[in-house]
Order: C-alpha cells, then sequence, then structure tokens
C-alpha cells in the first residue's frame, strides 16, 4: 500500500533520488540533459531551492521504500533571493553547458502560466509505474486544499491521470531550440 506524508529536511536525498529516477527518460528531461546524467543533481537544487519549500514537498512509500514525489508551491509563492543564489551553483553543476536550456524552459513556463493565485505543481514522479504512487500523491495534496491547481505536463502519457483529479488541458506549451511539447493543465 502507497503511504504519503509531508517531507521533512531528512527527506531530502530520498525526494531528490526519487525524482530523478522517475524523471531520467521524461521527454523535457531529456531535452535538457540529452546524455542522461545529472538528473539526480537537478533535481536537487529544484527541490532544495525553488519548489516545495515551506511545507509543499510530499514522499510517496511502499513498505517504508521511498518511492514517489511531489514538489508543490503555495499560492502567491516566490522564490526568495537567497534561494535563487544558492540555487545558481547546483543548476549550472547540473545543466552545465546547457544552462541556458533551463533558462529559456522557466521562461516558458512563467510567461504561459495563468493570472491569479493557485497551488502550482513544479513535479511530481514515481519510480514504479502503474503502482498507483502518482494518484496517491495527487490526491494526498489536493484533498488537503481548495481553489485551483495549475501544472505543465511534460508527457502527454500523464495527461489522463491529471484529469481524473479535475485537470483540464487549457493549451500548449512549445520550448525552443527543438524541445519538446508541454501541456498547460488547470484544476478550478
Amino acid at each position: 500500500m502507497v503511504e504519503v506524508r509531508s517531507a521533512t529536511g531528512a527527506d531530502h536525498r530520498d525526494v531528490a533520488r526519487v525524482l530523478g529516477a522517475a524523471f531520467r527518460f521524461d521527454p523535457v528531461v531529456r531535452w535538457l540533459l540529452p546524455d542522461g546524467q545529472r538528473v539526480e543533481l537537478l533535481f536537487h537544487a529544484l527541490a532544495r531551492y525553488q519548489h516545495g519549500l515551506g511545507g509543499g514537498t510530499d514522499l510517496a512509500e511502499i513498505n517504508g521504500e521511498p518511492v514517489g514525489a511531489s514538489l508543490w508551491d503555495r499560492p502567491g509563492y516566490r522564490q526568495s533571493v537567497w534561494h535563487a543564489i544558492a540555487s545558481g551553483v547546483p543548476l549550472v553543476r547540473a545543466l552545465r553547458s546547457r544552462i541556458h536550456y533551463g533558462t529559456a524552459l522557466e521562461q516558458a513556463f512563467q510567461r504561459e502560466r495563468p493570472p491569479g493565485s493557485f497551488w502550482y505543481l513544479a513535479s511530481i514522479g514515481a519510480v514504479h509505474k502503474g503502482q498507483g504512487v502518482g494518484a496517491a500523491l495527487l490526491a494526498h495534496r489536493l484533498d488537503g486544499f481548495t481553489g485551483p491547481a495549475y501544472l505543465e505536463s511534460s508527457n502527454e502519457m500523464n495527461i489522463p491521470l491529471y484529469e481524473r483529479f479535475g485537470f483540464r488541458v487549457t493549451g500548449k506549451i512549445g520550448l525552443p531550440y527543438n524541445g519538446p511539447t508541454c501541456w498547460k493543465m488547470l484544476r478550478e
């Protein structure tokens, strides 16, 4: 049975490891890191300095083993100047010569986000597909708040899962440098 709980600082390595494994072959991650290396380092930077801060990180476990994680930003969340500066070194270390791809990705996503205040699902992933981990992570967070939620799906195959939780596709984002397509999804 999948158990989901709010992650603590002690879980940071597990969160980065699980998300790194979950996204190793994701279209956007492969566009950012074509060699498939340093994916865990990328998620270390994202989870520690950019998303899920202030209680927005969840960890899914089966029999005590971490198998999934999600990073949520609360409505109105803004990354602090300190976190932005602190994320620079690990992001450069992860993306290396493709740091401009990461910058282009973030700019494209920022341009396309809807106006207003909403919960933002920055990342969700499971080590093993088809075990209900993603659904458990979504239910854990979505059952606990009211108001709109938004995400960008980097994999078209995940859209039906999000739709089961009330999200609907509101548009597409074509990433620059011949990048993949992402789907904007909103839950009212």
